[in-house]
């Protein structure tokens, strides 16, 4: 499961095909180190993603939809001002690494002919976008700016001589022509995975998974030569697959690799990484973006539930309440008794048959006094019930609240998380930074909720995170439709908008409502649905809470392929 060299290889010959000879109509980078391209090429428009994320660095056509950011920031103005309007000449990697250079042709502002060489360099960590002048060969800017305080030998800073990676001592698969060296390699090292890992130190471009294929494709019968040539050929005519291995990993690769229990195959390379990393790049996303959001939803979560363990700690001990009472009692009943001075006295005990109990006493106060000792202790005890109570409902309220939001934050799409953040700063948990600037002139307003349209076409909404949850349930939807929701789940509100839907839009609608849940990995989803005239929501609750009667519940399995078939 890798973006190596061969898999890049194939991936120069898909975008040389698509988009070669196509304008650059727009540029965005809607996240901080990925770039979306839009090129227009062979009447079609083409969203090209350029990615240097430490995690899922990669070069693909895309048809999954972000959100630009309302201010473009420096690198995409730089581009925008040299690359619009340009000409894409080619596409070429460089050796059989996994670097891709895209070649623009165009015009500056005073209509001199420009040579521009945008170069995406996949190297986990140190992947980057670099804009560079091929005419000077000087670096116009990148995604990721190094200086030498960071790497002596290949500064990237505008201004700065462009010069390519380091290149690597090894030989490029797709032109070896002499296969001696591969002989000797089989000879010498039998086992297969042994010979994969010696590949990957011989030729150029391999990852663990390729070297292993190759290594089995060593081993059939027949001339080695033609084994090599025939597994590197699959590159030039990929077919997409998306696979699942023995370990139940899914893997993709230009082809079916061995060992893979079931492959799901795909038209374009494109649309394999975007099956494969729809929701890998997504949750890394709103993490990098949601960094500070997690980090306060962390801190309210380990102090109210310290909070509840020491509630429930208090609680425990007010279980003793009634033995003070008792033991003021008998004091009281024995004052005559009890020297002063005393430090304990055996009494019997006239609630449990006169058996002999044993009091402490505290011998610098009077036998009355400490009577009087043990009754407000009790009384102390007694008020505590009421007041842990109190408390611990409160608290748990919290937790409630925070885990919802926690899972808002694990199903959120970045976008989603403005919403949040406002959500956060508006209840008091997270300082608004802006608050002492100037009041903006408009309020930020709350984003939509998601639409989904069911079998028989009726729109479903669903809301996304709590501002959504009550602006849709208590203003949008209408008293007459239906409302559903995860049972004692934190998980989104659904509306479907009619006022007598299907039973099979209730249950994709169930779904929906199961699938944007807490419970979105399980089976048996409880899902209750009711009219929306039976919601309501009790003064000064949180945002999103609300109660309801008179509801139906559903079991439910989440199907994500169901959830993918009904989004709009």
């Amino acid at each position: 499961m890798s973006f190596d060299g061969s898999f890049t290889h194939s991936m120069e010959k898909e975008l040389t095909s698509l988009l070669v000879t196509g304008r650059v109509s727009k540029i965005n980078q809607p996240y901080p180190n990925e770039l979306l391209l839009t090129i227009r090429a062979h009447s079609k428009n083409h969203t090209v993603l350029l990615s240097a994320n430490p995690s899922y660095a990669r070069v693909q056509i895309t048809k999954i939809p972000a959100a630009n950011p309302a201010v473009p920031n420096n690198f995409t103005m730089v581009l925008r001002k040299h690359l619009s309007g340009s000409i894409l000449t080619s596409v070429n990697q460089l050796d059989n690494d996994r670097v891709l250079q895209f070649h623009f042709s165009g015009r500056n502002e005073i209509g001199d002919q420009t040579s521009l060489m945008l170069v995406v360099e996949i190297m986990a960590r140190h992947s980057n976008v670099i804009l560079v002048d091929e005419t000077t060969n000087k670096v116009i800017d990148a995604i990721k700016r190094v200086g030498s305080d960071v790497n002596r030998y290949r500064t990237l800073l505008p201004g700065s001589t462009y010069v390519n990676p380091p290149k690597q001592d090894l030989l490029n698969p797709f032109t070896l022509t002499n296969f001696e060296m591969i002989q000797k390699l089989i000879i010498q090292y039998p086992n297969v995975d042994v010979l994969a890992e010696q590949l990957r130190s011989t030729l150029q471009g391999l990852g663990n998974d390729t070297s292993l294929a190759l290594a089995h494709e060593l081993h059939q019968e027949g001339n080695l030569a033609d084994n090599f040539k025939n597994f590197f050929k699959k590159f030039d005519e990929p077919t997409p697959v998306l696979s699942e291995l023995d370990n139940n990993k899914i893997n993709f690769t230009a082809f079916p690799y061995p060992d893979t229990v079931e492959n799901k195959t795909f038209s374009t390379l494109s649309e394999l990484l975007d099956a494969f990393y729809a929701s890998k790049a997504q949750r890394d996303r709103v993490r990098e973006q949601g960094a500070v959001l997690i980090a306060v939803v962390r801190k309210q979560l380990k102090k109210n539930r310290n909070k509840l363990k020491n509630l429930d700690k208090d609680l425990k001990q007010t279980e003793h309440a009634d033995s003070f009472r008792i033991q003021g009692e008998i004091l009281t009943t024995y004052l005559n008794q009890i020297e002063r001075g005393s430090n304990n006295i055996e009494l019997p005990n006239f609630y449990d048959d006169n058996k002999p109990i044993t009091i402490q006493l505290d011998n610098s106060i009077s036998p009355s006094e400490n009577a009087q000792k043990y009754f407000k202790k009790y009384q102390k005890l007694k008020n505590a019930v009421k007041y842990l109570h109190e408390q611990i409902e409160i608290t748990q309220s919290e937790v409630d609240y925070f885990e919802s939001i926690q899972s808002q934050i694990e199903l959120a799409n970045p976008e989603d998380l403005v919403d949040i953040r406002l959500e956060l700063e508006q209840e008091g948990y997270l300082r608004n930074h802006d608050q002492h600037k100037k009041a903006k002139k408009n309020r930020q307003k709350i984003s939509k909720p998601e639409k989904y349209v069911s079998s028989d076409g009726t729109e479903i909404l669903v809301g996304k995170n709590n501002l959504q949850n009550e602006k849709l349930t208590m203003h949008t939807a209408d008293k007459r439709e239906t409302w559903l929701h995860t049972k004692d789940i934190p998980g989104s509100h659904v509306i479907i908008r009619s006022f007598d839907p299907s039973e099979e839009t209730i249950t994709e609608a169930a779904n929906l409502a199961a699938y944007f849940s807490k419970a979105q990995n399980s089976t048996k989803v409880p899902v209750d649905y009711t009219k929306v005239k039976n919601i309501r929501k009790p003064n000064g609750t949180k945002p999103g809470y609300v109660i309801y009667d008179n509801q139906t519940t559903l079991l439910i399995d989440p199907d994500a392929n169901l959830v993918a078939k009904l989004r709009q």
